[in-house]
This record gives C-alpha cells, structure tokens and sequence, in this order.
C-alpha cells in the first residue's frame, strides 16, 4: 500500500484530494491547525476503508511540520505523494497589513512549503519517484488579495525551482492553480479539482506537466 500526506487538510480541496487518494488504496496523514478540522476530514475517508493518521501542526512551525512528516514516514513508509494546501487566505489591500503580517502570511504560504519539500524530496530523489504538488492560485495577481497574491507567485516559483533541482531524480513537483471561489456543485468544485492531483501523479515521467491551471472556460 502506498501512501500520501496531505497538508493543510481543510474541508474543501484537502478534503477532496485526500478522499480521491484514498479512493485509490493510499494510507493518508492528515496535517492541518485544528483538531475538528481533522476529525471531520477524516470521517469523511472512512467509508475507504484506508489508514488515516491525523496530526496537528502549523505549516509555519518548521519543527511541528518536520515531526508531523517524520511520524508520517514512520507509520506509513516514506509517502507516494505529499501535498501542500495549506494557505492563509483573506482580502488585504496595499498597505493594510503590517510588514509582521505579511510575514505570518508569507510563512504559511510558501515556507511551510518549502519546508515540506526540504524535508522529504531528497528521500524521493534517493528512491527515485514520488510527486510533490502545491495548491496554487492567482494567475495574475489581484490589488484586493496582496498577501495571497504575493504567496502564490512564490510557491510557483517554488514550483519551477523544485522541478529544477528534483525532477531529473524522478520526482515530479507541479502545481494546481486554482483560478475562481472553490464551492461545492459548482465548475471549482473541490471534488473536480481533486482529479488534478491524482492526474498529476499518475503522469508518465515524459508527460509531467508543471503546472494546471483549473480557470472556467470563457
């Protein structure tokens, strides 16, 4: 049985692409803040029937967030598939927020990210397999959404730079772009965008793609 851990476990796209592993036969970690958050998620993989290990830790505690993927490896093996979700997300106009603030958004939306990266990809580099994808959004960037805006360029650029380094190793880093409101029934429906994740990963090596973008057809 393989694997993935999914970080950032919310109950939207976390939610969906944990559930559309688990469909596949993968033993899931769940990584996110908040204890509810977590026992939602995963009682929405039992009828799976696959291992489900829920962990509290904040992606921008790099020792909480290193532990939470040691412990992941030690009950599960070391994962197929991580993927990083986690992201602060809230309206902030040029000049709203502190330089501390934007700073607490940056940890979130693009270390914790490369912490997760620095912390597993060498291992799936040694192996010689494994897919790292990061949840992204905001194609082109928008006055109303500076922090986020700002975070989802870095963690493309994450992206490009983790393809670089790892990609020749076997180990396929793309991204999910999510270009519109995620709800339920509608074209950002999480369960729709979950499919990207396992399409990702399922890629032949001389397929992969970098990126997708998931934007409603004009």
């Amino acid at each position: 049985m393989g694997s993935a851990v999914v970080i950032g476990a919310g109950t939207g796209i976390g939610a969906a692409v944990a559930r559309r592993f688990a469909r596949e036969g993968l033993a899931l970690t769940l990584v996110a803040r908040a204890q509810d958050t977590l026992e939602a998620v995963a009682r929405t993989l039992s009828p799976s029937g696959v291992p489900v290990t829920c962990l509290r830790a904040d992606s921008a505690d790099e020792p909480a967030l290193r532990a939470a993927l040691d412990t992941a490896a030690e009950r599960h093996g070391l994962p197929d598939v991580v993927v990083y979700n986690a992201a602060v997300v809230r309206p902030d106009g040029p000049g709203e927020l502190t330089a501390r603030e934007h700073l607490d958004a940056w940890a979130v939306n693009v270390v914790g990210a490369h912490t997760a990266a620095a912390h597993v990809l060498p291992a799936m580099a040694r192996r010689g397999s494994g897919s790292f994808i990061v949840t992204g959004g905001m194609p082109e960037p928008k006055a109303d959404y500076v922090s986020l805006s700002l975070g989802k360029a870095g963690v493309r650029t994450l992206v490009s730079v983790l393809d670089e380094r790892f990609g020749a190793a076997g180990v396929h880093v793309a991204g999910v772009t999510v270009d519109g409101p995620v709800a339920a029934g509608t074209f950002f429906d999480p369960d729709l965008i979950a499919e990207h994740y396992w399409r990702l990963h399922t890629q032949p090596k001389g397929a992969w793609e970098r990126e997708v973008l998931h934007r409603e057809p004009s």
